[in-house]
């Protein structure tokens, strides 16, 4: 990112300069052109009694001699689109990421998830998935949970979803302890898996009840070409199916977002983007993410499986 702030400093240095060089060029242009319109204008009208020199004989000499110069300057004129043309091809697009937009609601209790004591074993599984899991996640906090592959992170937040989504897939483990949640607690979820991602993004938006201009805007900021918006969802790359989730979960007002690996795929603009909106919205957050400086800059808390 450092490497790329300096070539992006110096292609805005260069581009001022070439837009500099440009306006010069288009002055000329515009003086030469008043020039010739100038002397155009001398051939009728004028005053005998103040202009001696002058009589209707001259008439057809300045005409003869303001085509020649009217001659020349559409030639200087030519030159001088040319040299704009080329000076206009030299200026550098620099990306900025562009600020995106989160809507988290108030929930009118202070802590929206307690687990006492909780453990989770699947059926028939000889170990349990984890046991003894104590935490809470307050109103206002970013929570990440941590442990290596196997240790329960999804797990716990398929529990949670449970308790929190309507329709969701039954529970096939077992609970000891409690996991409870506030109730009337309204969850926005980024799934890890996207591969129940099928058809187009308008049929998306309606099931989903999203507005569908400011879906394509979130998704614009982060990036996407346009032309993706009428392909079908399935033939998205990983990265870009991300987004989708992304930008749906963005747009769904919540108490609580549920976040499973975001990052994944992810561009570093659309995750400077995203860092941004966390440190500047600070949504209610419960996240599994593997990558450690995202957590390091946006966790209030970290919660060890």
């Amino acid at each position: 990112w450092e490497n790329k702030e300096r070539r992006d400093h110096f292609a805005q240095a260069e581009n001022e300069k070439h837009l500099k060089e440009i306006d010069t060029l288009k002055r000329a242009a515009d003086r030469s052109r008043r020039w010739a319109e100038k002397s155009e204008g001398t051939k009728i009208g004028f005053d005998p009694t103040k202009e001696h020199d002058r009589s209707k004989s001259t008439r057809a000499y300045i005409g003869a001699k303001t085509k020649k110069m009217q001659s020349r300057v559409k030639q200087y004129e030519k030159r001088i689109d040319r040299e704009i043309g080329e000076k206009e091809g030299l200026l550098k697009d620099v990306e900025n990421p562009v600020s995106l937009r989160i809507m988290p609601l108030a929930h009118h209790k202070d802590t929206l998830i307690r687990a006492v004591d909780y453990g989770m074993r699947y059926e028939n599984a000889a170990a349990p998935v984890f046991e003894h899991l104590n935490f809470e996640l307050r109103r206002g906090e970013r929570v990440f949970l941590h442990g290596k592959n196997g240790c329960g992170k999804s797990s716990l937040i398929r529990a949670i979803l449970n308790r929190t989504l309507p329709g969701q897939e039954p529970a096939f483990f077992a609970e000891t302890g409690n996991l409870t949640t506030a109730s009337g607690l309204i969850v926005s979820h980024i799934s890890q898996d996207t591969s129940f991602l099928r058809g187009d993004i308008r049929s998306f938006c309606r099931q989903r009840g999203l507005d569908e201009s400011l879906f394509c805007a979130i998704l614009r900021q982060m990036d996407m070409e346009r032309v993706q918006f009428v392909k079908r969802m399935e033939d998205f790359s990983e990265g870009q199916k991300k987004k989708v989730l992304i930008a749906a979960s963005l747009l769904t007002p919540a108490h609580l977002y549920i976040w499973d690996e975001p990052l994944n795929y992810i561009d570093v603009f659309s995750r400077m983007q995203i860092e941004k909106l966390i440190e500047d919205k600070r949504p209610t957050l419960l996240a599994v993410e593997h990558d450690v400086r995202f957590r390091e800059k946006t966790a209030t808390r970290v919660v060890e499986m």
